[in-house]
Parts: structure tokens; C-alpha cells; sequence
């Protein structure tokens, strides 16, 4: 069985729904080393729309037009990233659109914690892609045995914060707000650690996806799908480092 948390890497990702056997691509099947290739791709893609972003709002003045790349950028990635689990043959359009929407929101909010705290958007950088290798080399060395009860575990774990993250949107809307989400208290960090390790430990249980879909002969397409899946992971732990930071900083 193969299981991960992000909705965007799941068995039945690379399954026929009516038959529920693996679609094989023939000869053109998905390889690892494309995967990586165009995950690479993926994040230049959001890094250069970032860049454009973070020049338009960097400065105080720029700060307060920085609404409509936030809120643009993160309701048209949402969009896209929805049309690409459900539709994964059209990953290799959907997945680059999504990495230049995804970008403007990043370079707006990274913007706005930055006129904040000066230098946390590099620190926050530094430590995603730290964790990211961090995390790869423990899968890739056999440290973190990527086991059922392991599986079952990250799933339930990012389960719980997803719930707890559509509470406060909610409890939001009647002007409460969660603590320990917004806070920079002992419980408030706590809960941000908690959330950083959650989402490292989903960066295994993407790595293990992709290994498994390569092994099964997924199709090509996949290649951009696996790629898209990771950078999910990638999005929500830097801007689950930017939280913590803050908070730290805030202290």
C-alpha cells in the first residue's frame, strides 16, 4: 500500500480507477531522474515569479499593494493545484502554471514577513532546502524506515493540523482567534515545531511515493505530478519556517 499525506501523492494517483491496477506507460514511463528534473524546473519557475513579486511589494509603500499578488497568487494556486489531482494528466501544464501562480504568493508574503523581521526570508529559505536534503539523505540512507505505522503516523499527524488550521479559518470568521497559532508564547512555538517536523517527516513519505511510482512503471506525465506533489510539501514547510521564525523573532 502506498500512502502519503499530501492529497496530490496517493495510490490512486498513478492507479486506473476501474480496474484499481497500475497504469503502465509502455516504454515513455516515468524515471526518477526526471521527476527531480522537473521539480527543479518547478521551482525556478516559482522563484522567478517570486522575484517579480518581491520587487513590486519589497518596499513600505510597495507593502500595501501586496494584497493582490497574495490573494491572487494563493487562490489561483489553489485552483490549479486542485485541477492537477484531479486531472494528473494535465500535470505538465497544470504544475508549471501552478509553480508561476504559487510564485506570486510566496514573493508577496515573503515580502511582507521580511519588512517585519529583516533577513528572515533567507533563513526560512536556507532551512526549507536544508530540511529537504536533511530528510532525503535520511530516507535515501535507510535512517528513516518509511514502515506502515510510520505511514499511518505522518497521516494522522497532518490530519490533526489540517484540522486544526480549518478551525481557526473558521472560529476566524466570528473574531477568535487560536493562541497557540498566532502567538509567539512557549505553546505557540511548540505548535510551530510541531508543524516544521510533520511537514519534513511528508517530505519522506513524498520521496518513498515517487520511488514506488518509478518502480511501477508509472506514465510520464507522472514525472510532473511527483514534482508537483513535492513542491506542495516544500510551499507548506517554508511558510510553516517563516511562522516560526516570526515568532521567535517576535520575542
Amino acid at each position: 500500500m502506498i500512502r502519503s499525506s499530501n492529497p496530490a501523492l496517493k495510490e490512486s494517483s498513478f492507479l486506473d480507477i476501474n480496474s484499481g491496477t497500475v497504469v503502465r506507460g509502455g516504454n515513455d514511463v516515468m524515471t526518477l531522474n526526471g521527476t527531480v528534473n522537473k521539480t527543479g524546473m518547478l521551482l525556478l519557475l516559482c522563484v522567478l515569479t517570486a522575484s517579480f513579486a518581491w520587487s513590486q511589494v519589497s518596499t513600505p509603500a510597495g507593502i500595501v499593494g501586496a494584497a493582490p499578488y497574495m490573494w491572487g497568487g494563493l487562490i489561483g494556486g489553489l485552483v490549479l493545484a486542485f485541477a492537477t489531482i484531479f486531472k494528473k494528466e494535465w500535470a505538465p501544464i497544470t504544475a508549471p502554471l501552478y509553480a508561476l501562480v504559487e510564485g506570486f504568493f510566496l514573493g508577496a508574503i515573503s515580502a511582507m514577513f521580511n519588512h517585519l523581521y529583516d533577513g528572515i526570508v533567507m533563513q526560512a529559505v536556507l532551512l526549507t532546502f536544508a530540511t529537504l536534503f536533511a530528510m532525503l539523505f535520511a530516507y535515501r540512507s535507510g535512517m528513516i524506515k518509511v514502515t506502515e505505522k510510520f505511514k499511518l503516523g505522518v497521516v494522522a499527524a497532518t490530519g490533526g493540523i489540517f484540522l486544526v488550521y480549518l478551525a481557526s479559518i473558521v472560529m476566524g470568521f466570528f473574531g477568535v482567534n487560536i493562541p497557540m497559532l498566532h502567538e509567539s508564547g512557549m505553546v505557540g512555538i511548540g505548535f510551530s515545531l510541531v508543524v516544521v517536523v510533520v511537514a519534513s517527516l511528508n517530505l519522506v513519505l513524498d520521496f518513498d511515493f515517487i520511488e514506488n511510482a518509478v518502480a511501477k512503471g508509472a506514465p510520464k506525465h507522472m514525472e510532473w505530478y511527483g514534482a508537483f506533489g513535492l513542491m506542495v510539501t516544500l510551499v507548506w514547510l517554508y511558510i510553516e519556517f517563516l511562522r516560526l521564525l516570526s515568532k521567535l523573532q517576535s520575542r
